[in-house]
């Protein structure tokens, strides 16, 4: 056996910047960055936020898009129609160079850019509304979730109100007594301002319902009760330690209301109170689409794929997002 070495204590301690030199700085990273690299590795996820991107571009750029590949949207094409059968001329309704996507029966106007026209519309719609649904509800949350109470008590009856109220039967009657003229806007505006009003004040309590239950856990946790003993007022824990921590539940939902509310848009267009004709939007073709189905099923899958293509894409990257903020819900 041999003898175990013996050495002074001066040679066996090394100083912090010895024992590193030489070695690369390891930067943390934020949660936001983690999130990121989870939300990259998901595959569907990206591919769904690949077609969001190209969708907005899309009705951004609607008036440039037709200029170079289609026709304005309320031009009629007669020539593209046979005058007997009123039907498109041509297979898979008329589609050709000149028309992407075919004509309608009848009057022969471009389908591909009332798609696109569309577009703008249901998106539009759907991204206001969902706003004014975020800001109501995760005001409304907050208060009651960190109130609670009284306080929370009323504001959950209210909420239990709104989620009762039958809203597909008040949007149809409030928009089919809409004016022409009021709030100083007109036609199209006001009907669409009504809609976003209708979607997104009546919709508030489902985010709402969500924000408050976040709340009850967060002003229990430890960081709040450190600040609330260093002395911090309601509004300071409110805006800069409960609302933080709460981005990522409203980004979540957020996505995944989006599409719902697309869907209720072309609900109201379908059921023929919503932006009226000729504006061009994806349930109003379908409504027209309807009196066709027998004799040219095609009209039906231009604004029929759109809307699905919309709502698929909203909704896997909503479920992608969700896994990436919160891996623990999968």
């Amino acid at each position: 056996m041999t003898a175990p070495l013996e050495v002074s204590g001066s040679e066996t301690t090394a100083e912090p910047e010895a024992v590193l030199q030489g070695v690369d700085k390891i930067e943390g990273r934020s949660l936001g960055q983690i999130a990121w690299l989870r939300l990259k590795r998901d595959k569907v996820a990206m591919a769904g936020a690949v077609v969001i991107i190209l969708l907005i571009a899309t009705s951004l750029l609607a008036p440039l898009i037709v200029k170079l590949l289609g026709h304005p949207p309320n031009d009629f094409h007669y020539d593209q129609v046979n005058a007997d059968t009123q039907l498109p001329i041509g297979s898979y309704g008329g589609v050709s160079r000149d028309h992407l996507f075919g004509v309608e029966p009848v009057n022969g106007r471009d389908l591909f850019s009332r798609v696109i026209y569309g577009s703008q519309i249901s998106l539009l719609i759907a991204f206001l509304a969902t706003l004014l649904s975020v800001i109501i509800g995760t005001v409304m949350g907050i208060i009651a979730g960190y109130f609670g109470g009284w306080v929370d008590a009323g504001i959950s009856r209210l909420m239990d109100i709104f989620l009762a109220f039958p809203i597909l039967l008040f949007a149809i009657a409030l928009a089919g007594v809409v004016p022409d003229n009021a709030f100083g806007l007109t036609g199209d505006g006001l009907r669409i301002g009504v809609i976003i009003f209708i979607i997104g004040f009546f919709n508030w309590p489902y985010v709402g319902r969500v924000i408050r239950g976040q709340t009850l856990s967060l002003r229990e946790r430890e960081f709040v009760d450190a600040a609330r003993s260093l002395g911090a007022r309601r509004p300071y824990l409110l805006y800069k330690e409960m609302l933080p921590n709460l981005v990522a539940p409203i980004l979540v939902y957020s996505t995944l209301l989006i599409p719902t509310n697309i869907l209720f848009e072309a609900a109201l267009s379908f059921l023929g109170v919503g932006v009226r004709p000729p504006r061009a939007t994806w349930g109003g073709m379908l409504s027209d689409a309807t009196h066709w189905y027998q004799v040219d099923p095609w009209f039906l899958l231009p604004p029929g794929l759109a809307i699905f293509v919309t709502v698929l894409a909203f909704n896997l990257f909503g479920d992608g997002l969700r896994d990436a903020l919160d891996p623990r819900s999968r």
